[in-house]
């Protein structure tokens, strides 16, 4: 993967076929392969006719490991995007993001509405806003020395999600315990562009759907059926959903 520089951090990314851009921006301790060049994602959006740009987020894949807690947090993450938006010369890009990266596309729809065309908030319901809890506990979880020794389901799911993506444990550890800025209704209310929201019904950590589609001017909904917030990704209504949205907005 080719790289760049974002304000000193070294940001791997990929640039994919032609057309109206679209950026994805993939969830904690995933990367570009997993969230969206093996679900089909990049094939589904070029193959339509878009040129799809992705990339790894600081901590995560083939960018630059960090481990100082406050060199993560959503705003810093969502300028990394704006950036490689800038090195690729994008003036404005359809969005998408899942799970943590709808957070970091709402930071960059908050702090940037210029440079978003519409927005896709995907794996990420009513607690984007809630937030989550247990933060402590999920990164004591990536940080215990084997997999074994931790005993809360949840908290193991993330630490065999990171095994099973290679991730660099210790950085995504200080991602997990980076600032958490708050997302508050008035915020939502205020997004002027196109927005989708899409959550699988099972998705117990991402939360409803519906109710943080209610809190965004003119969201439109859809609801993956039947899927979790892991089996969501892939899910073949969700791509269609994706295609029609991009297909009708303005």
């Amino acid at each position: 993967m080719p790289s760049f520089q974002s304000d000193g951090v070294r940001i791997a990314y990929s640039d994919e076929g032609e057309g109206e851009p679209i950026l994805l921006i993939h969830g904690f301790a995933s990367n570009v392969a997993t969230n969206w060049v093996d679900p089909g994602w990049v094939g589904t959006l070029t193959a339509s006719g878009r040129r799809v740009v992705a990339f790894d987020n600081r901590g995560h894949g083939h960018s630059e490991k960090l481990y100082q807690p406050e060199r993560y947090g959503a705003p810093t993450m969502a300028e990394d995007a704006r950036r490689l938006l800038d090195h690729l010369g994008i003036e404005q890009a359809d969005v998408m993001g899942y799970s943590m990266g709808s957070r970091i596309s709402a930071f960059l729809v908050f702090n940037h509405p210029e440079r978003v065309r519409s927005v896709i908030l995907a794996g990420l319901g009513i607690n984007m806003v809630r937030g989550m809890v247990g933060t402590g506990p999920l990164a004591k979880a990536l940080e215990a020395r084997s997999i074994d020794e931790v005993a809360n389901d949840t908290a193991r799911s993330f630490r065999a999600f990171a095994e099973h993506t290679k991730g660099d444990l210790r950085a995504l550890a200080a991602c997990m315990r980076g600032p958490r800025e708050k997302i508050t209704p008035e915020l939502l209310a205020g997004i002027r562009v196109p927005v989708l929201v899409a959550v699988g019904t099972e998705d117990v950590i991402g939360g409803s759907g519906a109710e943080l589609a209610a809190l965004i001017p003119s969201a439109k909904l859809f609801d993956i059926k039947g899927r979790d917030h892991m089996k969501a990704v892939g899910d073949a209504s969700f791509k269609q959903a994706v295609l029609d949205f991009l297909t009708q907005r303005p």
